[in-house]
């Protein structure tokens, strides 16, 4: 490295991006054998960056080689098809390129002259990924960093434009009636942090009651809008899910969306987990009205196979967007820009300093289309549907909950005599896969019983992959009877 700057000489760079190269092909071996995840405990992973602040610098192949070995050899399997736990893509290989490409120019795309092909590239991806889903009249939106931040910010839009006529961002929540939202009981957590965040307070959040298809019960939630209408509170938002992330249920929006309509509500739509199935032809007919929603969050790093981070807001007009954030300051003056139809995003989203997560996404969309990553997202659902047929057919196994999307939720049952013994096995069977490393599958509840839950999001899984969890579960369950 030169004194005078961090950089080092063009040839010395150019080894560096080689070295780093190999280590992201070496990722890509033997991707079906690769362990989902490394059992390390806690005190010995904290004990491999247990160092003081370094005041010199190391060479960097030694400082590729440590990362090498503590950090992508150690790594959870999210590249790999054996990762069944929570929502994990996979990723995609263009956006790999991508990533670094932009990182390499690195942009701030908070105002349109520091960024102003990323900044283009971010309005067009929005309107594409609206597009892909059927939403073609949402021409606005937002790319944040995840589903929880898309429904943060969705939220936040509602309730800055619903009660714009008391002035809130102004006076602020204080004197108000308490403002109530209405979502099923399977709504994801963001939901509740974003309504802490925002004031509103999660005492107003009504969980409401689920068919046996895990959706939000109709009568039920219009009951309790009744109610605290008659109990002098405010109803101002329903939110939709299209595709829980317990079970993949997707609410029935024409009928939110008549209720909203009905009480003049602010209908938003969770779309983070199964938003973007509405492009998959199995499962289209599910988000029959999601175009009557106000606002509907996504999540590009889900069914787009991106690299974390990227969510996105979808709203109907960027207007929307600026009466909810834009701030007048005298460092942030465009009156002298002199151009038209520059877009900042800072007066349309939270944050002024913003990385270039569109780049990725915009790549992707022109390297794979549309048609084949929808082919993808319906192969996806095809092997949940292989996954959740094989558990039924299994003598072993207990199907708990199917899924328009690709989520399958079962039980162990083995041979065991008693309904104790079968949830006692259960419980044990998660910490001992994370022992055993061979797949990654994490649990949740259904009617408070506990279940194995698997979500199938990732391009690189097969029928044998599939077939493989299932053996692997046998295998770990056999060794704890």
């Amino acid at each position: 490295m030169t004194k005078h700057t961090l950089d080092a000489s063009p040839a010395a760079f150019k080894a560096l991006l080689d070295k780093s190269r190999d280590m992201v092909l070496h990722q890509f071996q033997d991707l079906e054998t690769q362990k989902a995840f490394h059992a390390y405990p806690q005190t010995e992973v904290a004990s491999w960056f247990d160092e003081a602040l370094p005041q010199v610098g190391m060479d960097n192949f030694e400082l590729l080689e440590e990362v090498q070995q503590k950090v992508l050899n150690t790594a959870t399997g999210n590249l790999g098809p054996h990762m069944y736990a929570y929502v994990m893509c996979g990723g995609n290989q263009v956006s790999i390129v991508a990533e670094q490409l932009a990182a390499t120019i690195n942009q701030n795309v908070g105002k349109w002259h520091l960024a102003p092909a990323i900044s283009e590239i971010e309005k067009r991806v929005v309107q594409w990924g609206a597009s892909m889903i059927g939403l073609d009249e949402f021409r606005s939106g937002v790319l944040v960093s995840g589903g929880s931040a898309a429904n943060l910010a969705g939220l936040t839009v509602a309730r800055n434009v619903f009660f714009e006529q008391k002035d809130i961002r102004k006076k602020g929540l204080f004197g108000q009636k308490p403002f109530v939202v209405y979502a099923s009981k399977e709504v994801h957590g963001c939901v509740d942090k974003s309504l802490d965040t925002l004031g509103i307070g999660t005492d107003n959040l009504r969980r409401i009651a689920t068919n046996s298809d895990f959706t939000i019960n109709i009568v039920t939630l219009e009951a309790q809008i009744k109610a605290d209408l008659a109990a002098d509170l405010q109803p101002f938002c329903l939110v939709g899910n299209a595709g829980t992330v317990n079970t993949g249920a997707i609410d029935d929006f024409e009928a939110m969306a008549a209720l909203a309509k009905k009480y003049n509500l602010w209908f938003h739509i969770d779309g983070a987990y199964g938003g973007l199935a509405a492009a998959a032809p199995s499962a289209k007919a599910k988000y029959k009205g999601m175009e009557l929603a106000d606002s509907v969050a996504t999540d590009f790093h889900k069914w787009l196979y991106q690299p974390f981070e990227v969510g996105c807001l979808l709203v109907k007009d960027w207007k929307t967007l600026r009466r909810t954030y834009f701030k007048q300051a005298d460092y942030l003056d465009t009156e002298l820009e002199g151009e038209k139809g520059r877009l900042d995003f800072n007066e349309h989203y939270f944050q002024l300093s913003r990385n270039a997560k569109a780049l990725k996404v915009w790549m992707s969309f022109k390297a794979y289309g549309a048609a084949r990553i929808t082919d993808m997202i319906q192969k996806d659902i095809d092997l949940a549907r292989y996954l959740a047929d094989e558990v039924e057919k299994a003598p072993d196994f207990e199907l708990k909950a199917r899924s328009d999307l690709a989520i399958a939720c079962f039980r162990y049952t083995g041979d065991l005599a008693t309904e104790k013994e079968i949830v006692a096995i259960n419980a044990q069977l998660i910490p001992a896969l994370e022992a055993d490393g061979r797949v990654f599958i994490t649990g949740t509840k259904l009617n408070e019983e506990f279940v194995l839950r698997a979500c199938l999001i990732n391009h690189r899984k097969t029928e044998a992959t599939v077939d493989f969890l299932l053996d692997v579960i046998r295998d770990v369950a056999a060794g704890l009877l």
